[in-house]
């Protein structure tokens, strides 16, 4: 299981600090619940509402609905750490998840019953290990795919 502080530092924050995982952890439980509802009512509205929402993050992390509510609702209530901004690394996560989503929700819109089956199963798969191990699949494709990059660039 990666450490709270590793799990910081692995969304893009280099320094670690501990009191900002409550608020990057927020976003993937709340996600968690709504792709669970998603999956026991096996409405596509749901998974497309949630890419759009993804998506909207990514490409506008300031506007991030979760941050907000997190930071409306437990940063001021307990003094925890607020959460402002989104790195790289959790940008591409999101994208990620929000593309997802998106084919999540359009598979099952378009009837493909067995498509949609399968991508709610990694859906699921990486929202349990990012809630239950702190190990984050699509921040850790980021620097996996950004060291690649590098390496590339440097042999040019």
């Amino acid at each position: 299981m990666v450490t709270k502080q590793q799990f910081v530092r692995d969304q893009g924050f280099p320094d670690g600090d501990v009191r900002l995982y409550q608020a990057l952890i927020f976003q993937p439980r709340a996600v968690a619940a709504i792709v669970a509802a998603g999956v026991l009512t096996q409405q596509p509205w749901i998974f497309l509402a949630l890419g759009v929402v993804l998506w909207w993050s990514t490409l506008a992390p300031a506007f991030n609905p979760f941050d907000v509510i997190y930071n409306i609702v437990f940063a001021r209530s307990v003094a925890l750490a607020r959460h402002n901004s989104a790195p790289p690394p959790r940008r591409f996560s999101m994208g990620m998840g929000g593309t997802v989503a998106l084919l999540t929700g359009a598979a099952g819109a378009l009837g493909l019953t067995y498509a949609a089956w399968a991508l709610e199963v990694l859906l699921v798969w990486a929202l349990v290990i990012v809630v239950f191990t702190r190990f984050c699949p699509g921040a850790y494709m980021y620097r996996r795919l950004n060291a690649a990059h590098v390496l590339h660039e440097r042999h040019v």
